[in-house]
């Protein structure tokens, strides 16, 4: 009884599985014959003699313009840029300006004490005052032969004192003044009214915003190509938008540890968008070319004799060696071994010889993915 039972249930199961063949062959089928596109056969060429059929990809070369392009990171700076501090030691006794705010170039900024220098001044120019009117009469009586050129001199010598002794202390009241020494915008103070201030002490920061400068590096197998005037481009995280610079000055050292060398661009930075010490991304277009030949980098093969491709003609491949020009990121300029309109393999690379038949499974062309 448990014998028919086992045989029941093997006949059942044996069913089950035969059903289930028929129902799902005819829409997996071909999943027996290709188990991925670019390494099966197809079940045509599985008879006796027959060749492997490779199942590729295909790329249509079609004229293309292509930039050689740097790729660098750069700081933002200043135009300009200073800590002001006093030329002298005192008593802060007044600040004038308000943090954050435009200032414009000689705008007085802060003051130290000058009440005992302008003391001096005050004595001083009243000395001046009579010796200027004994040298008048002094003068005068020379003119008469009345007094002897030493007398005058000696009165001539000392109005030149005075006059030296105010020059020196009116540049003396001048360094208790702070002032812009160019049109900018100020940072936060650092010092308040009534603290006593040295020539060490940072009162102020003054940064000019505009224009900005952008300073980045680059190979310095490109130092002859990048010059004064060349124009660049660069992104800043955050900011939507590409901003344009020109390179008004490049370093004339090779930096020794990178190999690079420093070069310096201008942004007008007219409505002081952006401001110094950010990072940016720069890109300098070094050269163009157009109607060019160009592959994706993956399809070419490179040998100990040169560098080659696989084309696509009649249902094979062909083997074609070529001669590369420009490089980027993703495609390589061929400049010998290929023409506008072949068909470019750009998958089974390592599987492809020449003369092997190869069926297409998908084709680009003018840029456009078609399927096959």
């Amino acid at each position: 009884m448990a014998t028919k039972t086992v045989f029941r249930l093997s006949m059942s199961i044996v069913l089950i599985v035969v059903l289930a063949g028929i129902i799902f062959y005819p829409k997996y089928k071909h999943l027996l014959f290709r188990k991925d596109d670019s390494l099966m056969m197809s079940s045509s060429a599985r008879g006796p003699g027959s060749r492997q059929v490779l199942f590729a990809s295909g790329y249509v070369l079609v004229p293309t313009d292509m930039s050689e392009m740097i790729y660098s990171t750069a700081t933002l700076l200043p135009d300009e840029e200073v800590e002001l501090s006093f030329e002298t030691s005192g008593k802060v006794v007044g600040i004038f300006f308000e943090e954050g705010k435009r200032v414009k170039e000689g705008e007085l900024l802060a003051k130290i004490n000058d009440k005992p220098l302008q003391a001096q001044l005050l004595k001083i120019q009243a000395q001046l005052k009579l010796t200027r009117e004994r040298e008048f009469r002094q003068r005068q009586l020379l003119d008469r032969d009345a007094i002897s050129r030493e007398s005058y001199d000696q009165v001539a010598t000392e109005l030149q004192a005075l006059e030296a002794d105010i020059m020196l202390l009116e540049a003396r009241i001048a360094e208790t003044e702070l002032r812009a020494p160019f049109n900018g915008t100020i940072g936060l103070r650092m010092i308040s009214e009534g603290a006593y201030a040295t020539t060490q002490t940072k009162i102020v920061r003054l940064v000019k915003l505009s224009p900005l400068k952008v300073e980045f590096s680059i190979p310095e197998r490109y130092a002859g190509e990048v010059n004064a005037g060349f124009p660049i481009t660069f992104n800043i995280d955050g900011i939507p938008g590409t901003f344009e610079a020109r390179v008004y000055a490049i370093d004339p050292k090779v930096d020794m540890n990178t190999r690079t060398i420093v070069a310096r661009a201008l942004y007008p930075n007219s409505k002081e968008e952006l401001k110094p010490g950010r990072f940016a991304s720069v890109r300098a277009e070094l050269s163009q070319i157009t109607n060019a030949v160009s592959i994706p980098s993956e399809a070419l093969i490179p040998e100990m004799e040169g560098e080659k491709v696989y084309i696509f003609n009649n249902g094979k491949a062909r083997e074609r060696k070529v001669n590369t020009g420009l490089r980027t990121e993703s495609h390589i300029q061929i400049r010998e071994g290929l023409n506008f309109g072949d068909t470019l393999l750009t998958t089974a690379i390592l599987q492809l010889r020449d003369d092997l038949p190869v069926q297409l499974d998908t084709l680009v062309t003018n840029q456009y993915l078609v399927s096959e």
